[in-house]
């Protein structure tokens, strides 16, 4: 079960955004908020912002979508994902078949921009055998 915050106060948005595994881990969540990335009710919002149960949260994400949740429950301690997946509805809408192909074809175009890396020990071990060196 969900361990529900249930005092007036609230809890720091940065703390609400790493328990619900909405961000890897807390500094994340604090760098994307402090990037104006996180937006509250409307409002760009500071990591120690207090979160409150019916907030909707609109969150930036890489290749300029946005992601809507809208918040259920408030939790200060970390519980398993499928609890945390419970914090939240979310109300991003579905990506159109044109958003998609944009998608993939960026994706292609990083895998091919990306500069190959060198080769790690086994594999300069391997090269050496390979053109019979020691």
């Amino acid at each position: 079960m969900v361990n529900v915050h249930d005092d007036g106060d609230g809890v720091r948005l940065d703390v609400w955004l790493d328990v619900a595994c909405v961000f890897r881990t807390r500094s994340e969540a604090q760098k994307a908020c402090r990037n104006g990335k996180v937006e509250v009710n409307g409002h760009p919002a500071k990591p120690n912002r207090r979160l409150r149960v019916g907030d909707d949260l609109e969150i930036g994400r890489p290749f300029g979508r946005k992601q809507r949740l809208k918040v259920v429950a408030l939790a200060e301690r970390h519980v398993a994902k499928a609890e945390a997946r419970r914090l939240y509805e979310d109300l991003t809408p579905p990506p159109t078949p044109d958003e998609i192909e944009l998608r993939r074809q960026e994706r292609l175009f990083h895998a091919a921009m990306t500069p190959p890396q060198s080769p790690d020990k086994r594999e300069r071990r391997a090269l050496r055998r390979m053109r019979g060196k020691a």
